[in-house]
């Protein structure tokens, strides 16, 4: 039995890997979640969250009484709003308006004060960004945790989240997927991977709205139509994301999630959130677009709960022009084996 936790920060961290086997199955390659979720914040951002205001203590930097503010669209505010009342301190989480009421609850639910600012692009002084930066700046009470430019989160995923991939697959890993938002969980644990194996095959997979995939091939942020999913995919280049070993990118679209997403739930029950469903396709993609009998781990960032109102909602999928019935899982992964011409290779 493991040893009792002395706060809920130490319950951050050594989540498990599950197998899917329904895509497995599918792809004739083993993928592997890693259980996010399991973190006491419920995603991937808690890892982060802590180890950003451990650093800032360290440094000298958040001291006893001040407040944490943050930038977000719901998740490292969740993470940091749980870790700012385990350690004593106050939480300001600015975040754009419509992303998903579930994170505003939780963000509110957490004890943290929560600020929504009208989404704008991020040239405009008033965008969430911005606004964290310059109430910090403005206050000297206030800390900004700045997770875009902030190595701690990489560091988070360097020390402790690829270790535990390889440690859990026995060093018997072959590919690595992951979504991208800030950049810090696909750099962290694809440097510390490829440390430990050059081959590991890095896939970075993209949104519709985003412009990684074409900063990769052509070195400029430029991006077409958009996406519902909130927290990843970034328009410019950050800190954290420099770090990140890529040999592989593709974009997929909203419509790839909804299929995956209700075929995973029904036939392993687990119910994904956008992100990890959007993780979940593209190791499918990953999985199809080399030989068989691979093992590919990628990460459950969150559960579908905070993805119910658009994910999971069948008016908005409507509005949106999205179909719960427009593929099978199958036809997905014949259409991904032929897509080998939309793929990257970095």
């Amino acid at each position: 039995m493991s040893k009792i936790k002395s706060n809920v920060t130490e319950l951050i961290g050594n989540t498990d890997l599950v197998k899917l086997e329904s895509v497995s199955k599918l792809t004739g390659s083993n993928i592997y979640v890693k259980c996010e979720f399991q973190n006491p914040g419920g995603s991937v951002k808690d890892r982060a969250a802590l180890q950003i205001v451990l650093d800032a203590i360290e440094r000298g930097d958040l001291k006893p009484g001040m407040t944490i503010v943050e930038g977000t669209a719901g998740n490292t505010g969740i993470g940091l709003a749980l870790v700012a009342k385990a350690l004593g301190f106050k939480m300001l989480t600015v975040m754009p308006k419509g992303q998903t009421p579930e994170k505003e609850r939780m963000i509110s639910l957490h004890g943290a004060e929560l600020k929504l600012v009208d989404p704008c692009p991020f040239a405009n002084e008033n965008h969430f960004y911005h606004t964290a930066r310059r109430i910090a700046e403005e206050n000297t009470d206030y800390w900004w945790a700045n997770q875009f430019e902030n190595l701690s989160n990489y560091k988070a995923h360097f020390e402790q989240t690829g270790p535990e991939v390889w440690q859990q697959t026995a060093g018997k890993v072959d590919a690595l997927v992951s979504v991208c938002g800030t950049g810090g969980t696909i750099a962290g644990n694809s440097d510390y991977l490829k440390q430990q194996n050059k081959d590991i095959d890095v896939w970075l997979v993209d949104p519709e709205g985003s412009g990684i995939v074409n900063y990769l091939k052509n070195g400029e942020y430029k991006a077409e139509g958009g996406s519902f999913t909130e927290g990843i995919g970034i328009m410019r280049l950050v800190e954290n994301f420099k770090k990140a070993k890529i040999d592989h990118a593709v974009t997929l679209p909203d419509q790839d999630l909804v299929t995956i997403s209700r075929y995973v739930r029904d036939q392993d029950g687990l119910v994904l959130g956008s992100s990890s469903a959007l993780n979940v396709a593209g190791a499918v993609m990953a999985a199809v677009q080399g030989p068989k009998g691979r093992n590919i781990v990628t990460f459950a960032c969150d559960l579908g709960e905070r993805s119910f109102s658009k994910l999971y909602n069948q008016e908005f999928l409507q509005e949106k022009g999205v179909s719960e019935d427009f593929e099978t899982a199958q036809e997905l992964a014949q259409r991904y084996a032929e897509m080998s011409d939309k793929v990257v290779k970095v």
